[in-house]
């Protein structure tokens, strides 16, 4: 075989061949993000859920209640981008569909950002051991950094 023929082989069985997914978009390393959420300090009902990662996707649902009503809720996903990197796509309530890139991943936190979204830019997960996890949105608004906690503990999803 001629050596053109040979590399014109090699790139053809590149492009049919499923490259692999970067390291940084495996889901499975969000796992401690799953499970069901109180927010402190909310009136009870106030919670996000998570599933548990699956299908190279993990889905979540957030929940505000006030006066015994539901007030606001999001629909959230996170799974692969077409970038092969993770991304965070929120559904709220009343707004249009928002997708988050990912900018930073570790064990205890994983943070998304997307500039180009009025408020927020950033969304960020952080635990703290297993039973604590710090939800946090934030970004620049009127040229002023502002920022909203939302911090949670571990309850039953019974």
């Amino acid at each position: 075989m001629s050596r053109l023929f040979k590399c014109l082989l090699l790139l053809g069985s590149l492009a049919v061949t499923p490259l692999p997914v970067a390291a940084s978009a495996d889901v499975s390393r969000l796992s401690w993000l799953a499970g069901c959420w109180a927010r402190d300090g909310a009136e009870t009902g106030s919670v996000e859920h998570w599933l548990q990662p699956a299908g190279g996707s993990l889905l979540g649902l957030g929940r505000t209640v006030k006066a015994g009503k539901t007030i606001e809720h999001e629909f959230m996903q996170i799974r692969a981008a077409s970038n092969g990197e993770l991304a965070f796509t929120a559904l709220p309530s009343g707004q249009s569909e928002t997708t988050f890139t990912l900018l930073r991943l570790s064990d205890a936190e994983v943070v998304f950002e997307n500039l180009a979204h009025d408020f927020p830019q950033r969304v960020i997960y952080r635990r703290d051991g297993d039973t604590r996890l710090l939800g946090r949105i934030e970004g620049m608004r009127k040229g002023v950094l502002r920022g909203v906690d939302f911090p949670m503990r571990r309850i039953s999803c019974d």
